[in-house]
């Protein structure tokens, strides 16, 4: 490990470190625009010159090697007169569009001129011009403004994993494009707004809408997908403005996707802001007053074996205890939180978790995907894939659909007989997974919603369990404990499904799951259905159930309720999400709910009294509290718990028919994606010509 000083200050740093990042380690500060710690070395604007004792000038401190000895100055007169000189010189053809420029207030450029800048500049000559490019309906382009600094490129092209972007021609002709000015193709392509240094590429539907000083910044969690990347969601008032990544290097590092990004604006469309009551056949406003009414005397007449409550995937863990504490008092059974009827929930909590963790998937050595579509089903968690198979290619299996992941791969088959052949031993790629010391699988929703879903789960376990993919705790060398590899994974796509299964919202003793539900409420077996959010379960087969809507967008399952409750989005309420992996996560209030809508536990605990059924809590921390003491794994806030190993899945015959994803639309998989406008113009732009040309047809 090299040893040297850096401004009077002795380091040590690891082997294989810049300069820069041994100025780092001495506490120096160092400007840069071109450098990311993420991103490949580029060594572009030459903003981070310092000076080395014995060089002959100043040196790039993001692309020289510390070595031992080495003797630095980031203060120097040497050194500050480069980095002044480095500033004027990007400065030449910089327009001066702060006033207009929406990375105003939030611009390294801006930053760094004001501690490295002059003045005035020396340069007369007519500033060049650069043309606009087009990037999609997500990122706009001020070219002119460009410093050349490629982290655009170097992201799209080694984080997200497509080579939309580029630099063309030299000197003072050099521009960032996307070649043929197409849309970029990518699920994490508004990252580069973040990355961008200068204002060259800024949001496109958050253009000239507002200051960051007039906004209020509420760190929370993401809910578009499984994944709980952390966010923090920008306010002005009651309006939810615009959503931006938070660290969390377990989880989404500091990318999030582009839905979690800008889904945000469905907020604001198709909201429900007051009860409704069906009468003579059609929704009429009503109060809380008369909606509780509705349901009291519908219910005061049911068995409790009649109701049924169904919660869906972007509910709180909160609202969906209040819900199940609400149907135990009403003697009602069923209750089912796996809208997609996936086939898990009966096994020990490793048979539903993403027990190697995303971090995790750094560590493996091989993987094997089983009818998931990780892109798509949670991006952040395909940028976790990437990141690993460049390190060093490692194999990656695919049984199910043939897509583009940004990554190499070895597909082996479409469905249950090439899985059933790498549990027997008889295919390849058992090899492969034999030979790992770390081996791990990912099982998605397109193999286990399927009938067959239990004998898929079952031999997954088997793979697991033959391959080496479920390892003991071993000593280290310090003599602590480490702790066992576990290699079996679900990835789930529902922001609500880990939590509701760790609470058990799962039929009781007799009681029906979805499909059972469905199906009742269609023969007439049950009677009375409360959707919490559910809008995709099959509305249309609930027959004359009575059906009571909570949720917070007119959606699907709004049309057809019978009485409509008005809840809270995400980003209005204070709430427990537990992602993928089974971490406990907590999301914050941003703003309030529109209207005379009401969040989500305070509703039904409300309800509860009007039928005589009062539940025990009056407040969110007395709710926590019944909760986390019927279920203590919700208190473990951001920590991860190794589940127990055990068996589940049941051994049966599987079908022939190849894994498919469950998501055809990446940009609109909830009310409050399809209800963004921003998504709508995402899919018509990146989704509907490719369907066309797999299909045939115009969209």
């Amino acid at each position: 490990m090299p040893k040297l000083t850096v401004d009077g200050v002795e380091v040590e740093v690891p082997a294989g470190s810049t300069l820069l990042q041994a100025c780092e380690a001495a506490g120096a500060e160092v400007p840069r625009f071109c450098y990311h710690d993420r991103l490949s070395i580029a060594g572009n604007c030459r903003m981070c010159l310092v000076e080395v004792e014995k060089a002959p000038k100043p040196v790039a401190s993001c692309a020289f090697p510390a070595g031992d000895g080495q003797v630095v100055h980031t203060k120097s007169e040497l050194a500050r007169k480069a980095q002044k000189g480095t500033m004027e010189f990007l400065l030449i053809n910089h327009p001066l569009d702060c006033p207009i420029c929406d990375q105003g207030g939030e611009c390294d450029l801006q930053d760094q001129a004001m501690g490295y800048g002059f003045h005035s500049s020396r340069y007369d000559e007519n500033k060049r011009a650069v043309t606009d490019k087009h990037m999609g309906p997500l990122v706009k382009t001020i070219m002119t403004r460009c410093i050349h600094c490629t982290r655009c490129v170097r992201f799209s092209t080694e984080i997200a994993g497509v080579t939309d972007m580029g630099m063309l021609n030299r000197g003072e002709n050099a521009e960032i494009t996307t070649y043929l000015e197409k849309a970029i193709d990518s699920e994490l392509s508004a990252n580069v707004i973040d990355l961008c240094p200068v204002g060259a590429l800024t949001s496109k539907p958050y253009a000239f809408v507002a200051r960051p000083w007039e906004l209020k910044k509420t760190e929370s969690i993401d809910v578009m997908d499984a994944v709980g990347s952390n966010i923090r969601v920008d306010t002005r008032g009651s309006e939810v403005l615009r959503v931006l990544p938070r660290l969390h290097e377990d989880i989404n590092e500091e990318w999030i996707s582009d839905k979690t990004r800008y889904a945000c604006d469905g907020l604001k469309h198709q909201r429900l802001d007051k009860p409704f009551v069906r009468k003579d056949g059609t929704l009429q406003p009503a109060s809380w007053a008369e909606a509780f009414t509705a349901i009291a005397a519908k219910l005061k007449d049911t068995a409790g074996t009649k109701i049924a409550a169904i919660a869906g995937d972007t509910a709180d863990v909160e609202a969906m205890y209040a819900l199940k504490s609400l149907m135990a008092r009403l003697g009602s059974p069923n209750l089912d939180c796996r809208q997609d009827g996936a086939k898990i929930g009966d096994g020990p909590r490793a048979s539903w978790v993403f027990n190697t963790t995303i971090a995790g998937i750094e560590d493996a050595d091989a993987l094997l995907l089983v009818g998931t579509n990780p892109r798509w089903e949670a991006s952040l968690v395909n940028a976790r894939i990437r990141k690993r198979w460049l390190r060093d290619g490692f194999p990656i299996g695919v049984i199910g659909e043939k897509r583009d992941l940004t990554y190499d791969y070895d597909h082996l088959g479409a469905g249950p007989e090439t899985l059933a052949q790498v549990a027997d031993g008889s295919h390849a790629f058992a090899e492969i997974l034999k030979g790992a010391s770390k081996p791990m699988i990912v099982v998605g929703m397109g193999a286990l919603t399927r009938a067959d879903g239990a004998a898929v789960l079952a031999t997954c376990r088997a793979i697991a369990e033959t391959y080496g993919m479920i390892q003991d705790a071993a000593t280290g060398e310090d003599g602590e404990t480490v702790p066992g590899w576990n290699g079996f994974n679900v990835q789930h796509t529902a922001a609500a499904r880990v939590g509701g299964l760790d609470m058990g919202f799962l039929p009781g003793k007799g009681g029906r799951d979805v499909a059972g539900i469905v199906e009742g409420a269609g023969s007439g077996a049950i009677e009375v259905v409360w959707l919490l959010g559910a809008d995709e379960i099959d509305i249309g087969a609930l027959g004359k159930a009575f059906v009571i809507y909570q949720g917070h967008h007119g959606d699907r399952a709004a049309h057809r309720a019978d009485v409509i409750l008005p809840g809270a989005a995400y980003t209005e309420k204070d709430g427990l999400y537990v992602n993928t992996e089974g971490r406990v996560q907590m999301a914050m209030a941003a703003s309030f709910p529109p209207g005379d809508a009401r969040i989500d536990w305070t509703i039904l605990r409300a309800f509860s009294a009007e039928v005589g059924q009062t539940l025990p809590f009056d407040s969110l921390e007395a709710l926590r509290r019944a909760l986390m003491a019927e279920h203590p794994s919700f208190a473990a806030i951001d920590t991860i718990e190794p589940a127990a190993w055990g068996a589940f899945g049941t051994a049966g015959t599987m079908d022939g028919a190849g894994f498919a994803s469950p998501i055809e639309n990446f940009y609109m998989t909830d009310p409050i994606s399809r209800a963004s406008k921003t998504m709508a113009a995402c899919t018509e732009e990146l989704v509907l010509p490719k369907r066309a040309a797999m299909t045939g047809t115009d969209g």
